[in-house]
């Protein structure tokens, strides 16, 4: 194979110009013939730099209001003939293809079109097919031709130009595999438009691509390998900027999501303390800083290391607090120079702003890997309301318990299932999350709620006198009974168990509330 290749002729083509004129510009210094198409050829003929229209190269013009262009043998005969063949030369010289040995390219911007909401016209308009083409020619044959798919590739090149005097073949091998990657989310893209045309979440074949955002020091343990790529715009880790700290490890982001994911369940300014994916404190109030006291009050054991997250721009008074106990990472829709300036004194502690809170109720799909292939399924988008909600007990909860009662099954849903929640005034009193019994959950919670009290120095339970959520039905009444042991006046549950009435009775004879949601909220 041959190694270093020289640069004699590049074909340009692309729709994001950043970077354009001083690539071009750097070429043509060092000699090369560009060729080039449509907006690229004009930005680079303004700027002053010498080019060739593709259809003055070719002797034939674009048609089809630009659909065929570098469709032509001149453009993929000079891409796809391999130099180290004569019989290739020979047919090369024969028709008149001179060889190609550059090609820049990134595509119609299909993805930004259908992101922007445009009609079906303009999406299908936006489908790029002579760019991937030219793409898929020069990166198969990359033992002779450099493909770059993104603007950032141009240093590269012309580093080696500077270094080599021309491409060498394992840039050029590792730009081919980019060159693929790039076309197959491209139409990995295209092609859940259209199953989204048909109405069709789930259609035969599913591509999900994603774009490398960062390597990860290792996994869930450090003998496994990680890496983070992003998928989308719906804000959160994706989207969030990094303002100090040590770098991010794989369970940091993991954990970080879940946080940011249930803070956004609440209108109220509301802090949620994280631990391994489960939140250990959820509290509405006021302010953050009365919010964080509420929500530390639940389990200040487990929220040592934990994450934080808020749904509103985290101010100073809060980051006081904050700051106060070790923490790993604070995630925010913004912060306060203020709060900044507080949290920059924990160097370590990691600061992530995402810009907007993400909509609970927005669609997508959510992922989990099996040995030969993964499930799929729509995200937990589900959310109750008052009048979702049925009564089913003989007392009717009060205003009190059923603001709270929705709080705590809002809550609830980001809890790992089993999942039983203990509320009180629009803040958590206890939580019992992943167990295989949901009566060890109920009585794991009580016994949390116990902990916490000594922690302040209160009498008994801070379950005394608070509601109760289950993430699923009652499957027996003995958990229900657990709940009421621990103090709870209230109860919310999906109902649909068979012994539903045996459960609903165990409530009448103690006196509390309950009522159904018809909706569970499973979370493994």
């Amino acid at each position: 194979m041959t190694d270093i290749v020289p640069i004699r002729r590049a074909l340009i083509s692309v729709s994001d110009k950043t970077g354009l004129v001083a690539f071009a510009q750097a070429l043509a210094a060092r000699g090369v013939e560009i060729l080039s198409t449509g907006g690229s050829a004009r930005a680079i003929r303004e700027a002053g730099v010498p080019v060739t229209d593709v259809s003055a190269h070719t002797g034939f013009p674009e048609i089809l209001d630009g659909r065929v262009k570098t469709l032509v043998p001149q453009i993929h005969g000079g891409i796809l003939g391999r130099r180290d063949l004569p019989a290739h030369l020979a047919q090369m010289q024969q028709h008149g293809i001179a060889p190609i040995d550059l090609v820049a390219v990134n595509l119609y911007p299909f993805e930004a079109t259908v992101a922007a909401g445009a009609g079906f016209d303009d999406c299908v308009e936006n489908i790029d097919i002579g760019g991937p083409a030219l793409i898929r020619a020069a990166a198969k044959n990359h033992e002779f031709v450099g493909v770059l798919t993104e603007a950032s590739h141009y240093a590269e090149v012309l580093a080696e130009l500077e270094a080599h005097g021309g491409t060498t073949l394992a840039l050029r091998r590792r730009l081919a595999g980019e060159a693929y990657a790039r076309t197959a989310a491209y139409d990995a893209a295209i092609a859940a438009w259209f199953a989204g045309q048909r109405g069709e979440d789930f259609p035969p074949r599913l591509t999900v691509a994603g774009t490398l955002r960062q390597g990860l020091r290792y996994g869930e343990n450090p003998h496994q390998q990680a890496a983070f790529y992003v998928t989308g715009a719906r804000p959160g880790v994706a989207t969030a900027t990094q303002l100090q700290g040590k770098e991010l490890s794989y369970n940091n982001l993991n954990d970080t999501d879940a946080a940011f994911e249930c803070v956004a369940e609440f209108e109220a300014p509301t802090v949620v303390i994280v631990k391994h994916a489960n939140p250990c404190g959820v509290a509405s109030a006021a302010t953050l800083a009365e919010a964080w006291d509420a929500a530390l009050r639940c389990d200040p054991v487990s929220a040592f290391g934990g994450i934080i997250a808020v749904n509103r721009t985290l101010d100073a008074a809060a980051a006081e607090r904050f700051a106060a106990i070790f923490t790993e990472v604070i995630v925010a829709p913004d912060a306060t120079e203020g709060a900044r300036a507080v949290l920059a004194r924990k160097k370590n502690l990691r600061l992530l702003l995402t810009g907007a809170l993400p909509d609970p109720a927005a669609p997508g799909l959510t992922f989990r890997s099996l040995a030969g292939g993964f499930l799929a399924q729509s995200r937990d988008a589900g959310r109750i309301a008052r009048e979702n909600l049925q009564v089913v007990t003989q007392r009717v909860p009060t205003e009190a318990e059923l603001a709270d009662l929705i709080f705590a099954f809002r809550v609830c849903k980001h809890v790992k299932s089993n999942a039983i929640v203990y509320a009180r005034g629009g803040a958590t009193v206890g939580v019992g999350a992943g167990q295989m019994s949901r009566v060890d959950s109920a009585r794991i919670a009580a016994w949390k709620s116990e902990a916490a009290a000594k922690a302040a120095r209160l009498p008994g339970r801070l379950a005394e006198g608070s509601v109760v959520a289950s993430d699923a039905f009652f499957p027996f009444a003995d958990g229900l009974e657990a709940a009421v042991a621990a103090g709870a006046t209230a109860v919310i549950q999906p109902g649909g168990s068979m012994r539903d009435a045996e459960v609903i009775a165990a409530a009448d004879a103690a006196g509390i509330a309950m009522v159904l949601t018809g909706m569970r909220h499973f979370r493994h």
